[in-house]
């Protein structure tokens, strides 16, 4: 946690892309706190500089100018293998298309990120098999990808993502690839994870996931053009 008590802090974050032919300014001068134990849906169109802000928040890609710390550490100017231990200590993603690897059970997709993490096997299988129970899939630990159901990938996904207890759940269009009752499961499912203390931050197009935020950031061309708590989470 940062010294002002947030975990996120981003104060004046631009992200310029120069092709060599043509300079876009995809973020420009963005401020934002997360504080821990906060549900946040990052919204807006299409173009309005959602996905540059996912990578920065996820330690994928650092900001051209401004501040950005997460969890106490300071982003700015760190070379990329200090960037990705960041990242596995302080994030945990959750993706669209879920990014599973096929040949693995979804107890050693769980696993995956302690071992990158140096967790001895024995651990590793014990907090996994917790994990994939706290998900709603304690019966299905043996199962591979391809013999699951979407939803079922999608809680294999998050199980994952808390593997190394990460600062912040960061979720990229996380009910995009799901039918409507799946993605209602995994709403809830996150609904659950938030009031058990977690801080969650999701990109998201779905109206209805954004509602069941505590707070709601409505980005525009690059700029933040709305920040607002939300009375109606549930």
């Amino acid at each position: 946690m940062n010294a002002n008590g947030t975990i996120i802090r981003m104060a004046g974050i631009r992200k310029v892309y120069n092709t060599g032919k043509v300079v876009v300014e995809a973020l420009k001068g963005i401020d934002l706190d997360v504080h821990p134990g906060e549900f946040v849906a990052i919204v807006g169109p299409s173009g309005s500089g959602k996905s540059t802000l996912m990578n920065l928040l996820g330690c994928l890609d650092t900001p051209s100018d401004g501040t950005y710390e997460i969890g106490g550490d300071n982003v700015a100017g760190v070379t990329r293998d200090e960037l990705a231990e960041i990242r596995n200590r302080r994030v945990g993603f959750v993706f669209q298309s879920f990014n599973l690897l096929p040949h693995l059970s979804a107890l050693e997709n769980v696993e995956l990120p302690m071992l990158f993490g140096g967790i001895a096997p024995k651990e590793r299988r014990h907090r996994a098999s917790e994990l994939l129970e706290k998900v709603g899939l304690g019966d299905r630990l043996e199962h591979k990808p391809t013999e699951l159901s979407g939803g079922q990938m999608q809680r294999v996904a998050i199980a994952r993502a808390l593997a190394m207890n990460p600062d912040m759940l960061l979720a990229d269009e996380p009910t995009g690839n799901l039918d409507t009752s799946s993605g209602t499961d995994i709403m809830s499912l996150f609904n659950d994870l938030w009031k058990s203390g977690r801080t969650l931050v999701i990109i998201t197009h779905d109206p209805a996931l954004a509602k069941r935020a505590s707070r709601i950031v409505e980005i525009r061309d690059g700029r933040i053009t709305r920040d607002h708590r939300n009375e109606m989470a549930a």
